[in-house]
């Protein structure tokens, strides 16, 4: 019996908790999210190009960084956003830039 419960197989009492605790009571529940580390690391790298933007999945950003890449403003904005992206807090960068975190009902 005590094999059963070390795998954390508690059924329904460990998803509704984590249910409960994983929307952090702002109504939000996610479903997908993307990792703002790797976000904030493309755009201050690679964000000139746009890479970030395709990464987040705004193709139309990303191909107007790519388009206006050679006059270096991307690269400044893109590395702004970058740390923008490693400083916000993981909620607000999951409601603002992730399809997938959706508004519970």
């Amino acid at each position: 019996m005590v094999f059963m419960n070390a795998g954390g197989g508690g059924g329904a009492s460990s998803s509704s908790s984590s249910s409960s605790s994983s929307g952090g009571g702002h109504g939000y529940a996610p479903r997908y999210t993307k990792s703002k580390v790797a976000a904030g690391i493309l755009g201050i790298i690679l964000g000139g190009f746009g890479i970030h933007k395709f990464y987040l999945g705004k193709w139309l950003q990303g191909i107007i960084y790519l388009i206006f890449c050679w006059t270096y403003i991307p690269s400044i904005i893109g590395f702004i956003e970058g740390i923008i992206y490693l400083i916000s807090n993981d909620e607000d960068f999951a409601r603002k830039h992730d399809k997938g975190y959706m508004r519970a009902s």
